[in-house]
């Protein structure tokens, strides 16, 4: 942290009266922000966040052209929020109007990175369970927020307190960004792998009509990050409102199976093949007026696509930025993968993944 950086988080504590508050670091995650827990006179607690806008690529204005995009970098591929708190800030905002838990904001300074938040504590899903607590109240709660999220038609842009920001589609571009993912840092993974131009035309088009189906179904609230880690257990809450939201700020409009799957393809904690189909049986009863079957395989397919860019990510995090415990966690991707593949209308990726990744490289 330098000196200047500090300086400036100094001043705005100061002029929106937290300058007394003892500050606790909290532990990071795999981006670039840092917290800390700001503790008041009278046991109060809030949670501070630091993101400063340089350190990431320019996240996609909504004009911008596939090219455009290329030029900008990941980021703007990838439709990510590249960290700015005012994608944050609006989107909270958004959800706790729709009567979901998201953080309130105390206050916010996006241009500098900087805001105060709730403090909803420290009760995560992945946390509770590891410590005993049954899991199935807490997906039922999980799969209720979704379901509130599923039934409203969201905005082009979120607001909040001046800022603003757009709540862009996952469209076929940054589709196309996930499972590209794959292909490109899975062999500098694992030794001895590699795919020559044939195979990945073969797998360009086989996700071809699947970005395409992603796309056009591709209208609902997407948190993007939902799953164990990010949600907090709020049991003196009712409802869906006991699901504390966190990590949202590279929401997008997309596909409803989306998020099912980062709920239940989990690459953090084991979900069983049991917890998923309770969690899929729940919400088709939550939501008689949908097409299950439908439902079901687009979960499939999109799951699918999920978790080769979930396995691309963790790739590209071992091999370029040096963080070899994500590679732990790639075999337990690999399980949810084969029960994608289980769907017969995956069988064309089933056979290309046979034929291209042994069973050496999926360890």
């Amino acid at each position: 942290m330098s000196s200047d950086r500090e300086a400036e988080k100094a001043e705005f504590m100061q002029i929106h009266g937290f300058g007394a508050a003892r500050r606790e670091a909290l532990s990071g995650d795999a981006s670039t922000r840092a917290y800390e827990r700001l503790h008041l006179d009278g046991g109060t607690t809030l949670i501070f966040m630091d993101q400063p806008p340089a350190l990431e690529s320019a996240p996609c204005l909504p004009g911008w052209t596939a090219e455009e995009r290329r030029a900008s970098g990941y980021n703007a591929l990838a439709r990510l929020a590249a960290g700015r708190v005012d994608a944050f800030v609006c989107t909270a905002a958004w959800l706790r109007e729709q009567g979901l838990s998201a953080p309130a904001i105390l206050a916010s300074d996006p241009p500098r990175g900087l805001a105060v938040l709730e403090d909803l504590g420290d009760d995560l899903f992945a946390r509770l369970i590891e410590a005993g607590a049954d899991e199935a109240p807490l997906y039922d709660a999980a799969i209720e927020a979704l379901v509130r999220l599923h039934e409203v038609e969201p905005p082009d842009v979120l607001q909040h307190a001046g800022s603003s920001w757009p709540l862009l589609a996952y469209d076929e571009v940054a589709l196309q960004t996930a499972d590209n993912l794959f292909v490109e840092w899975l062999p500098r993974l694992k030794t001895g792998l590699a795919f020559d131009a044939g195979a990945l035309a073969d797998w360009d088009a086989l996700w071809a009509p699947v970005r395409a189906h992603g796309a056009q179904g591709a209208h609902v609230f997407c948190h993007r990050d939902y799953h164990a880690e990010n949600l907090i257990w709020l049991p003196d809450r009712q409802g869906a409102q006991r699901v504390g939201l966190l990590d949202f700020q590279d929401a997008v409009k997309a596909h409803p199976a989306w998020d099912m799957s980062m709920l239940l393809h989990d690459a953090r904690r084991d979900v069983s093949a049991q917890r998923e189909q309770a969690c899929l049986d729940l919400y088709f009863r939550l939501r008689p007026d949908i097409d299950g079957g439908q439902f079901l395989a687009d979960f499939h397919t999109l799951g699918a696509l999920n978790i080769v860019r979930i396995l691309g990510i963790f790739a590209r995090l071992v091999t370029r930025d040096g963080k070899p415990r994500y590679a732990a966690m790639m075999p337990r991707l690999w399980g949810y993968l084969d029960r994608c593949l289980a769907d017969p209308a995956n069988a064309p990726l089933k056979a290309w993944l046979d034929a291209h990744v042994p069973a050496e490289a999926r360890a």
